[in-house]
Parts: C-alpha cells; structure tokens; sequence
C-alpha cells in the first residue's frame, strides 16, 4: 500500500494516543476527538484511519481503542516488540537506553562502546563484539549515536553484520547499499527550523 511520508508520520502520534486512552480504560473514541488532542483536521485524521483499519467509525461511538491499537501496531510493523541495538554509550546514547516512551514496541537490548570504562554493565558491550552480538541475536536494526568522524566506519560495520534498518543520530550522511534503510535524526537541524519559525512569529 502507497501511503505518504505525511500520513505515515502521524500513526505513531494517533498510536499515542490511544495507548494513553487505554490506560485511562477509554473504551471508544471518536476520528474528531483524535484530531482536538493532537490539534489535527478532523477529516485528514479520518482518512489516515481508513487507511490503516478495518474499522468505521460508528455514529455517536467511534472507533474501539483496542481494536485501532491493533491496527495501527499491525500496519506499523509493531505486533511483536522490534529489538535494536545502539552504537555510542555517551550522553545521547545513554538517554535512549533510558527512554521509557517506547511504549514496549521497541527495544534496545544491547549496546556498544570503545571506551572499556563504559563496558561495565550487562547491557553494554565493547564495539569488538558487535558483530557477533548482532548475529547471534539476529538484530535487524541499529542506533548510531556516535561522533560524525566515527558514524560512516560504525555504519560499515553494522552494514556487514546483517543490519538493514539504521537510525541515525551522527549529522552526517551515510553511505549504504540500497536495501539498507536510514532514518536520519539531525537535531541541529531540527533545532534551526524551530528557531526560524520563532523568528517569524516574532517579525508578524
């Protein structure tokens, strides 16, 4: 199915939301009460629903929270808890092991360093083993949060591990054989768009 980069990046926020609504024991919500708590269009949120469900909105019931749960992690590819592993244990790094906003879809279950003095703890492991690591326990995804001059070196060798997916933190671009995907997170960047959105507030 053709989706668009738009679409696809609000699932996760409707998935979101309606993990929240479970724990609340919401049983129902509507297309419209989705798109006031995420400050969406009504309409596009409708349409965003159809894509990914078999279900239809009932009049004056909406959607059933689990049932929509189930959809969502279905076409998301999240029906079982993905595992990855991180490249780089510093600052950055260790904020991902400890992010607890994934909601169990998603799991770092290991990571690698080459400071022996980072490599004292069961989850973390010398980078010499990471080949071994990834094979052994068949990870198809890796995090690089490492310095710029180190990433494409880290790439090449999570590449020739078996690694297919990649989230990279490094601000810089890969080099990858095509049928390994990245997922760039360039926070500078990020950063820069938000200030000059703030700009132009502060200019009307």
């Amino acid at each position: 199915m053709d989706i668009s980069k738009a679409t696809l990046s609000r699932l996760p926020q409707y998935l979101r939301i309606l993990k929240k609504l479970k724990k609340d024991e919401v049983q129902n919500i509507s297309s419209t009460t989705i798109a006031e708590m995420l400050k969406l269009n009504s309409i596009q949120v409708r349409k965003d629903l159809a894509l990914v469900s078999h279900q239809e909105g009932k009049p004056g019931i909406g959607f059933n929270v689990d049932e929509l749960i189930i959809d969502l992690e279905e076409f998301l590819g999240l029906g079982n808890a993905t595992d990855a592993i991180l490249v780089g244990a510093g600052r950055l790094g260790q904020a991902l092991l400890n992010y607890s906003g994934f909601e169990g879809n998603f799991n770092i279950v290991m990571a690698f360093d080459n400071d022996n003095l980072k490599c004292n703890n069961e989850n973390i492991f010398h980078i010499d083993n990471i080949k071994e690591k990834i094979k052994e326990k068949n990870i198809k995804i890796g995090i690089i949060t490492v310095q710029r001059v180190a990433a494409q070196e880290v790439c090449n060798i999570l590449v020739d591990a078996g690694i297919k997916a990649i989230w990279n933190f490094a601000p810089v671009n890969l080099n990858v054989p095509d049928d390994v995907l990245v997922k760039n997170e360039d926070l500078s960047a990020s950063l820069m768009i938000l200030s000059k959105k703030l700009h132009e507030r502060n200019i009307k």
